[in-house]
């Protein structure tokens, strides 16, 4: 039950809650709070202030299911039909701490006791699901980013290019031998962003100033990885993109938010971007910008394309009729892949890529050779249709000739990059033919360092910067095709010394 401290509270913490200028400004009075939500603040009010400030200034805190529900479709934030058929409980009540950490306790592993209620740590998509059904689904089944761990984690080459980055190596006799991995540094690092897999290892007690409570020990925690594999075994972590506790949308459309993974030097996406017109000028036009609202309008909510203009969000032009549907499965407009080992080729035809099996059999979506695994990837109509509805996109700005060409440039990019990679990828089978590196791994001799820079820092640099009209430099000087025939000559010079001094 509420401890005797936090019962002094209760009353002045729900005022603040229910005066705040984000309570008073939805028409029509805010949703109440549920008896168990005003259980949680009573005590969080003076334990979490920061969460609890977040949480009030969010829609969940002043709008209940029915409300948004009430909403034209068109500008709804949720997706169910009905709240009593996706098995929301209390649809007339603010969406409040007890409305998500409370859902479903059995099937959460990490579901504790606390204060008379089963709460569980981790809010996973399924929780988010009770209102947001569409989003979870297409989240799950069109996104790779959902499959974000597993597609690391049980690829044997992706996995060792991890452990390339994040492994620990000791010098010795000469030579850099592998003794295991720094237990923390793939969690900072690789699986930042992919996401870890959040595991219950039991419990532990921590003081939260009046009191020792116990929790789950967790292990994998905290993240916020687009692919984490939750405690209820679930896939994907919608505060990626949506922060705790305001879940906010102009925050999850801020280009900055999608620049905490997708920044170079590898996948250099918010670098390319934010240096080209189309950042230019949506930084201009920040102030100016309805970042908030649904749907987005061409031209009147944003002068420029945001990312989530267009990998995400439903556009509608000045008349209300739809240019592209909302979507959570971010690639959905994307029909070339263009990270990723080694060279570009179609996006998969399942989120799940440890299927992938190419001619060789390498768990790879092309050879080493550039042949793609056609029969895990997207057939050319899928490409079309994609790369269509990107166009339909674009020409609600550009013009058809202006667009046209942009993308035939686009494609004959793509091609010139991918036909350099080739050429340092020969040296690189040399070197293995003969016997002066070793295939086992591809990454952890130096001449296989240079030879993924090559594909993995310069090229994409390279092929964003086509993709996004981005800043020039990057495909000139910031590594791009500089870094990329500086590093073919170095290999090239690299390999002669090897096979000299091989004899």
């Amino acid at each position: 039950m509420r401890t005797p401290l936090a019962a002094l509270f209760v009353i002045s913490a729900l005022a603040f809650l229910r005066s705040s200028p984000c309570a008073s400004s939805q028409a029509g009075g805010a949703a109440p709070l549920s008896d168990r939500t005003q259980a949680c603040l009573s005590c969080h009010t003076i334990y979490t202030q920061g969460i609890v400030a977040d949480w009030e200034q969010s829609r969940h805190a002043r709008s209940s299911v029915r409300q948004a529900l009430s909403r034209p479709e068109k500008e709804r934030r949720v997706s169910v039909q009905a709240p009593e058929e996706a098995g929301v409980a209390y649809p007339d009540v603010a969406v409040g701490c007890a409305e998500c950490h409370l859902l479903d306790p059995k099937l959460h592993e990490d579901t504790f006791s606390h204060n008379g209620y089963e709460v569980h740590v981790v809010v996973s998509p399924p929780d988010c699901a009770h209102c947001h059904p569409v989003e979870q689904e297409q989240y799950l089944a069109a996104n790779k980013m959902s499959r974000a761990h597993g597609n690391l984690a049980a690829n044997p080459v992706y996995r060792d290019l991890a452990e390339a980055v994040a492994g620990v190596r000791r010098a010795g006799n000469g030579d850099l031998r592998s003794s295991g991995g720094r237990e923390a540094a793939p969690y900072e690092s690789c699986f930042a962003c992919h996401g870890t897999r959040v595991a219950v290892l039991g419990t532990r007690k921590i003081d939260a100033r009046t009191e020792s409570v116990e929790v789950p020990d967790l292990s994998g925690w905290p993240n916020t990885g687009a692919g984490r594999v939750n405690p209820d075994g679930s896939l994907g972590a919608c505060s990626a993109c949506h922060p705790r506790h305001c879940f906010s949308m102009a925050a999850a459309r801020e280009p900055r938010t999608c620049a905490r993974c997708h920044e170079g030097p590898d996948v250099p996406a918010w670098n390319v971007y934010e240096n080209s017109k189309h950042g230019v000028l949506s930084s201009a036009s920040r102030e100016a910008s309805a970042m908030d609202v649904v749907p987005w309008k061409l031209g009147r909510d944003f002068r420029a394309p945001t990312c989530a203009v267009c990998h995400a969000s439903l556009i509608v032009d000045t008349e209300g009729a739809v240019v592209l549907k909302r979507t959570h499965g971010f690639g959905d407009r994307l029909w070339v892949r263009l990270f990723g080992l080694v060279y570009s080729h179609p996006q998969p035809l399942e989120p799940d890529t440890t299927r992938i099996r190419n001619a060789t059999g390498q768990p790879l979506p092309v050879t080493l050779q550039g042949e793609p695994a056609a029969a895990f990837l997207i057939p050319p109509e899928e490409q079309s249709r994609r790369r269509r509805s990107m166009m339909t996109l674009c020409e609600g700005c550009h013009g058809t000739q202006w667009t046209t060409l942009h993308f035939g440039q686009f494609a004959a990019t793509l091609e010139n990059v991918d036909t350099a990679v080739r050429q340092g990828t020969a040296l690189m089978q040399r070197a293995w033919a003969e016997g002066w590196a070793a295939p086992e791994s591809l990454f952890d001799e130096a001449l296989e360092r240079l030879w993924t820079e090559q594909w993995l820092l310069c090229a994409n640099g390279i092929r964003y910067t086509s993709a996004m009209a981005g800043a020039p430099d990057h495909a000139a000087f910031r590594g791009g095709w500089w870094g990329l025939s500086g590093s073919l000559v170095r290999l090239r010079e690299a390999v002669e010394h090897g096979r000299r001094t091989a004899r």
